[in-house]
């Protein structure tokens, strides 16, 4: 994890220094360490998240620290994520079916407070679970998440054919998003953000028929990795 950089010029990075600065002072026995993360972790304006300034707060206990909430202040969007420092490590451990999508939160950030190195444990943490993941596990994930991408596709056909056009098209891009991610599990790749995931695949205003063809052939390769998207009942019951 890279120490904060000076950005004397850059209103968000002058907010995230206050706002870790009130929070370090407001609960000196609470915070473990304090950290930028999303677009301005990586120095751009590239991506979405919560707020335009995004921060970790990493507390030592449960229930401690400040909530997490999301506000303007002086005009800018702030997101405050905290969590203790026990379920972050049980979080940065799990290989789920949105890991595409949850993964950078646990590489890339920016230290603003991080006496003990804790962040570089965070992100060490991450890096072996995934090393120490079976392909099967990262198929197993993507089949969850193809479930949900078909599911948005069949909705937004269904919605269309109803003319209810807007619901559709939020379904359409629910369904991309979800192709995107079982491209991201098949391939072990991870983006930064929702609109990162569908550019780099290619699904970035891909219309209902472009999706289902996408969805079609991730179910081909699905099993073929010995993790058919279609099963029996007895599959069903058994989980």
């Amino acid at each position: 994890m890279d120490e904060v950089a000076e950005h004397p010029d850059d209103p968000r990075w002058q907010l995230a220094e206050r706002v870790a600065e009130a929070i370090r002072r407001r609960f000196p026995a609470d915070v473990l360490a304090l950290a930028v993360h999303g677009p301005l972790a990586h120095g751009d304006d590239d991506g979405g998240g919560d707020g335009e300034v995004g921060l970790l707060v990493v507390t030592y206990r449960p229930s401690t620290g400040p909530p997490s909430s999301t506000r303007r202040v002086d005009g800018i969007l702030v997101g405050l994520t905290v969590v203790d420092a026990a379920e972050r490590l049980r979080q940065a451990r799990q290989l789920t079916s949105r890991w595409p999508l949850t993964a950078d939160r646990f590489v890339t950030t920016r230290s603003l407070h991080d006496p003990t190195g804790w962040l570089r444990t965070l992100r060490d943490e991450h890096l072996g679970r995934l090393a120490r993941a079976r392909p099967a596990e990262f198929s197993a994930a993507a089949r969850t998440a193809w479930y949900r991408g078909s599911g948005a596709l069949a909705r937004a056909a269904r919605l269309a054919e109803w003319y209810e056009t807007d619901q559709a098209l939020l379904m359409l891009g629910e369904a991309r998003l979800a192709a995107a991610t079982v491209q991201g599990l098949l391939g072990r790749t991870y983006f930064r953000d929702p609109g990162d995931a569908v550019r780099r695949t290619g699904l970035a205003g891909a219309d209902m028929t472009a999706v289902g063809a996408v969805l079609t052939g991730q179910a081909t390769e699905l099993a073929a990795r010995g993790r058919p998207v279609d099963g029996t009942v007895d599959d069903l019951l058994a989980g």
